[in-house]
């Protein structure tokens, strides 16, 4: 293009949510009548617009803008025309490189209109103070928004804009979330089928088969937007690390969780990991898709080895098995011959510590663990009274007395803490009055707080043994419904381990390395919770 009247006249536009407070003035329409009147006015040709409508000026990776200057660079445009220096950008530093450097580099015009910038005219010297307080304003700006986002986040409202799969907004509260009624149910799916031991390899090559969309496809299906990485050829394609990030998003047991990550300036869009100390978590902020105890299990999982075999399959001890002496769990040993795997003690393994093998081979475990459970839940469904008494240990009596004194010293705790409040605010008064001295105030409100300090302290210890008595009867009521549920065991699934049992531990031998004698095994039920004496 050797005539400069072929060349590009780029009309470039842009607006930012911040931007639209200002009113119709800064509106994408207003931008391109006043850059249209402007070309046609003073004879500027072959005018091609460049619009970047919802980009902030601090972020110069827009799609338009980028577009305009890989059209500079080729030296196909002659001037970039602009309603105000700030459309062009809000980094003093960028916009200053762009007017001064890159512009008259490629012999390109650049006007800013509404600022009487015009680069044919020479340079003007309020031209860099203007780019220094644009960026000023997205500072500002900025500074605004991330103190609103840490109001909103210390509230317990979710901070972040994206909707995690599996759920979408309430029509009626865009604040709030619900199942979405298509995706939950894979949600739901993923969790299972991994807390079952099929391994993440295994879920996705699965998904595939059945051309479930995945989270981006079915994105784009849904609003319309690309999301980046996605392959149109592979709508079906699961990635592991999604689904991995599913498994670990406590969004789906209902929980919000703020502040993860963090950028340290407006100008670095880079997200870093927030230390824990400064993760904020909200639980049940809205309705959960999985339950508390299959996503603790699937978080169980990712704790221990998750090394799946040649099927895709897990280990299905994972998170349950233990070592009985030093209290580290016991890691699969698999081998060709299947009557030989079996579980070693980890720490015995490294060799750093001094423990002893703990050496069990599978297939005795499963023997010994699913003969327990059967005789368990057997002795559950047949004699739930008795069976409550041995789970309860003190028994329902001895509960029901322990409940109803409780209450009453909660009565009296309650009572008494609301009533030294009133003391010491009546104090306060007559030593602002001078009823009282200084002195005489100090003497008698620390002991005052001192007693209220105690009884806090009663009240809450014993809030926390009215809570496990609660909880111990809640777990026990529910192992003995779901032993009335699974009557036949022909086999130890992880379903099964996951309903009665919440941890195995496995002694060492009483002779080492004897082939007769067996190791000392000790199974907890979901019905055994530790409590406060009663």
């Amino acid at each position: 293009m050797s005539n400069s009247n072929q060349k590009i006249t780029a009309l470039y536009c842009r607006l930012s949510q911040e931007d639209m407070k200002d009113g119709e003035s800064v509106s994408i329409e207003n931008q391109r009548f006043i850059l249209q009147k402007y070309a046609d006015d003073h004879g500027f040709l072959n005018c091609k617009f460049y619009i970047d409508d919802g980009y902030s000026g601090a972020n110069f990776n827009r799609p338009a803008f980028k577009e305009m200057m890989a059209e500079v660079e080729n030296k196909n445009v002659s001037a970039v025309i602009v309603k105000d220096q700030s459309r062009l950008g809000r980094d003093y530093l960028q916009t200053g490189m762009l007017m001064e450097v890159t512009f008259p580099q490629y012999d390109v015009r650049f006007i800013a209109i509404n600022d009487g910038v015009d680069s044919a005219n020479g340079t003007s010297d309020y031209a860099g103070i203007r780019n220094y307080f644009n960026d000023l304003y997205a500072r500002d700006t900025n500074r605004k928004i991330r103190a609103v986002q840490r109001a909103k986040g210390e509230r317990g409202e979710r901070v972040g804009t994206k909707i995690p799969y599996g759920y979408m907004k309430n029509p009626d509260d865009p604040k709030q979330l619900l199942p979405d009624p298509e995706t939950a149910p894979i949600v739901k799916r993923i969790f299972e089928m991994y807390a079952n031991g099929i391994g993440i390899r295994k879920i996705c090559s699965k998904f595939c088969e059945e051309q479930i969309l995945s989270p981006s496809a079915y994105a784009l299906r849904k609003t319309g937007r690309k999301t980046r990485g996605l392959d149109m050829d592979k709508p079906y394609y699961w990635e592991h690390g999604t689904v991995r990030f599913m498994l670990s998003n406590r969004i789906y047991c209902g929980d919000t969780v703020n502040f993860q990550t963090y950028s340290k300036s407006n100008k670095l869009k880079k997200r870093i990991k927030n230390d824990d100390k400064n993760i904020l978590i909200f639980e049940n902020t809205h309705e959960s898709i999985i339950d508390r105890k299959t996503f603790d299990l699937v978080q169980k999982h990712f704790e221990s080895r998750k090394r799946p075999d040649k099927h895709g399959e897990m280990d299905k001890y994972a998170g349950y098995l233990y070592c009985g002496d030093c209290g580290k769990r016991l890691y699969l040993h698999r081998n060709k011959a299947e009557e030989k795997t079996c579980f070693m003690c980890s720490n015995y393994q490294k060799g750093k510590y001094d423990c002893t093998c703990h050496y069990i081979r599978v297939q005795i475990l499963e023997q010994i663990v699913l003969e327990n459970l059967r005789s368990v839940t057997a002795f559950a469904r047949n004699d739930p009274e008795k069976f409550y008494a041995m789970a309860a240990k003190n028994g329902e009596a001895e509960a029901k007395k322990f409940m109803k004194e409780s209450k009453h010293q909660k009565e009296q705790f309650t009572g008494r803490i609301t009533q030294l409040d009133s003391i010491i605010r009546c104090l306060y008064e007559d030593r602002v009055t001078g009823r009282i001295t200084p002195e005489r105030y100090d003497s008698l409100a620390n002991g005052y707080e001192q007693e209220q300090s105690q009884l806090k302290s009663k009240l809450s210890e014993l809030e926390s043994q009215i809570d496990s008595v609660n909880l111990r009867e809640e777990c026990i009521r529910r192992f003995m419904e779901r032993a009335k549920e699974y009557i036949e065991m022909p086999a130890l699934t992880p379903e099964l381990l996951r309903t009665f049992i919440r941890r195995i531990e496995v002694y060492e031998k009483p002779e080492k390395y004897s082939r007769t004698c067996g190791n000392t095994i000790v199974i907890h039920y979901t019905f055994e919770v530790k409590t406060h004496q009663i």
